[in-house]
């Protein structure tokens, strides 16, 4: 299971500018970040957001697992998550 407790409290815009208002860091994400980050916020687990993805993009389940794999990667590499 995600914490996702520090992702509540970013703050997003909708050109994927990321905002994290407890360390004053920002981040730039693609569409598909904001999506993701959009899924977490309303409470949305991994296989939720994956199905989602697949639904919003109409990709492959391979591409939609490797795109959400990555990006928690990264978010835990920024102590987003």
């Amino acid at each position: 299971m995600m914490k996702v407790d520090k992702i509540h409290q970013l703050a997003m815009s909708d050109n994927g500018f990321v905002f994290d208002p407890l360390t004053g860091y920002s981040y730039n994400v693609n569409e598909t970040g904001r999506f993701i980050l959009k899924c977490m916020n309303e409470g949305k687990n991994k296989d939720e957001i994956i199905h989602c993805l697949l639904e919003e993009f109409e990709v492959e389940l391979d591409l939609a697992e490797n795109d959400m794999n990555y990006f928690i990667s990264q978010l835990s590499v920024y102590q987003l998550i």
